[in-house]
């Protein structure tokens, strides 16, 4: 598809309709210099401001002056100039060595070594060695002069343009490029006619924007960075809002843990006690119990318990209390593990253990939902999307999630509407407005949820099957704290007999996080079973696989198709069922293929087309295991099939050449055919889909056979 071309002013209109944005939302909030610089940027000639939002707009601060080459700009030394005038740029200074190094290329840092007469630099050195070298070695003023440093330029009094971009967009790393995303079709942005800033008081949006500037300035691993962050913590500006208090939290959680990993752990105490978030008092308190501070250990525990700022904290403090404190050995995480129930899964399934136990509960019956958080972040955007998406709580065509549930104001904002809504839950009444709800407003971008992960039938066995007073009781944690109830739900759904139940699927060497932990006490307290339930791997004799094998026009599953598909069920080494269809492929079947297959092209004429067989074959194959001779090449055609009809095809496969290759070592060959010779099984008609299939079936039997004799073998000697 080719994209739209953006008009020459784009950024220019865009800018603007930014700061008209801005004025009009946050009057109250701007300061004196920020309404200096809109006066400032509206003075500038055009050509100054389209440079100086071209430079805002590119990644870094240090700009080599020679590649500015925009067309919308007639007088580039004119524009330079105006804008050194301003305070918005100027010459490169010791401060920005380091910086100015990285934007040079590796051949010009060689070339300025060798001008400036240091005989000692290697061509191969590494770009980082070399910037190294320059840095202990070379001044400043040195390597301006030979590499070139006059031609460069540096951003400079951007602090009030990143303020109003943040009041914006919300976030420090955001910026105009989005503008451009969204007109050129690849951003989608809401459609909400009105627009509420996102703050309404000076003092929080000043909070806020310093420190998710300093969150930002994190992700560089350096220790000059972490000192400064912590002068910013200690000396940073009050918190008047919660949001504001967790962004502080987040960093000096951060920045604590670099320290601690450094041996500094008293500056990360300290970092810790400004903090005051969950994650916070949690390594406080772990960093005062190990340095032998007990008492204050245990006194911030109980202050946990007796006012936590969230069930993730409660368990925490709960759990390490009652071992330090309470005499228990193991944890809650731990007990929790031991007391789940055992689940056999066929070994086939390592690596998707999930979809193994779906498998095992539909054999029992059960209606099976891949739930985890998906189907509860859709229940909760859907039920309450009106709150959320329609009263002006976005504050940007860019945003996606509501300030309200980022700063936890939104049971409070909404408490009459929320009461109302979850009476309709807990009266049955609340599956109608989901379903309105869906059909009018399909499709459209939200932060809560996406759409397609919206399952109504999993949404209605969930209303349907689970107690409505323990529903409206999880949904009402949802509105508390959205942010903390957005993760960690069961992997699984299961439905039978008209009730619901959830499981949390955990293989060996899988640990429990403390917010699924969470989620299963709050989802028992609230009325809904839900267990974990331990995946044990081995050959399970109930386990379908479905063996199959194709016959097609040729190698290329993107060019060639399918002309013939069979396929054999087994259980329990037994053949259960059997699938067989000659196809269509829509295109001559050459000589060759017609000669080793015996296909011709007056077979395949009135066959019917692969659509027209696709539902029935994956009924076949229900929740069995794909196996084939050399899997890959039929699973990839009949994934090519699919992928045409835009289905998913996905299961998991086994290699009856591979397998038999390791269990049965030391054969010259490993074709089909000649391991049926050599197994002496009886393959009739080779390179006809079901015979082949037929004869990978018992291949199967084989390897299944002694996969089954290496785990009894074991147990009989324990036995012993």
């Amino acid at each position: 598809m080719k994209l739209p071309v953006l008009p020459v002013y784009y950024y220019l209109d865009h800018f603007t309709e930014m700061l008209s944005f801005v004025e009009t939302t946050y009057g109250s909030v701007l300061a004196d210099e920020h309404r200096a610089f809109v006066a400032r940027f509206n003075g500038f000639s055009q050509d100054a401001r389209c440079l100086l939002i071209r430079m805002i707009n590119r990644r870094g601060a240090i700009f080599n002056s020679g590649h500015f080459r925009y067309e919308e700009i007639s007088n580039l030394e004119r524009a330079l100039a105006d804008l050194h005038a301003a305070g918005h740029a100027r010459p490169l200074r010791d401060a920005d060595y380091g910086q100015f190094l990285a934007c040079l290329p590796k051949a010009e840092l060689l070339k300025g070594a060798k001008v400036a007469g240091f005989s000692g630099v290697r061509t191969s050195w590494s770009k980082p060695r070399l910037i190294e070298f320059f840095l202990t070695g070379v001044p400043f003023s040195t390597a301006f002069e030979h590499c070139g440093g006059h031609r460069f330029v540096a951003l400079d009094d951007t602090g009030p343009v990143e303020f109003l971009l943040y009041l914006y967009f919300g976030k420090t790393e955001d910026d105009l490029k989005n503008f451009a995303l969204r007109d050129l079709g690849i951003l989608q942005t809401n459609k909400a006619s009105s627009f509420s800033a996102r703050f309404a008081d000076g003092d929080e949006a000043r909070s806020c924007f310093h420190y998710s500037r300093l969150l930002d300035s994190l992700a560089t691993k350096s220790i000059n960075v972490h000192r400064l962050a912590v002068v910013e913590i200690l000396g940073g500006p009050h918190c008047p809002s919660e949001y504001a208090a967790d962004l502080r939290g987040r960093a000096a959680c951060e920045v604590g843990q670099f320290f601690e990993k450094l041996g500094e752990s008293e500056l990360a105490r300290q970092l810790y006690r400004v903090g005051l978030s969950a994650d916070c008092r949690e390594r406080l308190v772990r960093l005062s119990y190990g340095a032998g501070e007990k008492a204050e250990a245990e006194d911030l525990l109980r202050e946990m318990i007796d006012d936590p700022a969230s069930d993730e904290e409660f368990t925490f403090a709960s759990d390490f209390y009652a071992r330090k404190f309470g005499g228990r050995r193991t944890g809650v995480c731990t007990e929790l593990l031991r007391s789940a129930s055992t689940i056999t899964v066929d070994d086939t399934y390592r690596g998707s253990p999930e979809a193994g136990v779906a498998g095992v509960m539909r054999r029992k019956g059960f209606r099976v939902i891949f739930a985890e958080n998906t189907l509860w972040q859709s229940l909760f955007g859907l039920l309450f999307w009106d709150e959320l998406f329609e009263s002006g709580q976005l504050h940007s065509g860019f945003d996606r999630l509501p300030q309200c549930l980022k700063d936890r104001r939104f049971s409070r904002q909404f408490a009459e509407q929320i009461d109302d809504k979850l009476g309709a839950v807990r009266s049955g009444n609340a599956l109608k407005q989901l379903l309105k709800t869906v059909a009018a407003k399909w499709g459209r971008p939200n932060g809560v949820f996406a759409w397609d992960h919206v399952d109504v039938e999993a949404l209605r066995l969930l209303l349907t099957g689970a107690s409505n007073d323990g529903l409206a009781a999880i949904l009402r944690k949802m509105c508390d704290d959205f942010r903390a109830m957005r993760d960690g739900f069961p992997d699984l759904m299961m439905a039978k007999d008209g009730e619901v139940s959830f499981i949390e699927v955990k293989a060996e060497g899988d640990v429990i996080r403390r917010n699924q932990l969470t989620r299963l006490r709050q989802l028992a307290n609230a009325g809904i079973p839900a267990e974990i339930g331990r995946v044990d791997y081995r050959f399970d004799p109930n386990q379908d696989y479905v063996v199959v094998d194709i016959e097609t026009t040729g190698g290329w599953a993107s060019s060639d198709r399918i002309t013939e598909i069979g396929a054999v069920r087994i259980r329990n080494h037994q053949v259960v069922g059997e699938w067989h269809s000659l196809l269509n492929p829509q295109r001559l079947i050459p000589s060759k293929i017609v000669q080793l297959t015996g296909i011709t092209n007056e077979m395949v004429r009135e066959a019917p087309l692969f659509a027209e067989v696709a539902d029935s074959f994956m009924d076949f194959m229900g929740d069995g295991i794909f196996v084939a001779h050399n899997v890959n090449f039929d699973y990839g055609f009949l994934s090519s099939e699919f992928g045409r009809l835009e289905k998913r095809f996905r299961f998991p496969k086994v290699c009856t050449c591979a397998g038999m290759r390791r269990r049965f070592p030391g054969h010259k060959s490993y074709s089909l055919g000649n391991l049926c010779k050599a197994f002496d099984i009886d393959l009739k008609d080779h390179h006809r889909a079901l015979s082949d299939a037929r004869a990978a079936a018992s291949l199967l039997n084989l390897m299944n056979a002694k996969r089954q004799e290496s785990e009894i073998e074991p147990a009989c000697s324990a036995a012993a």
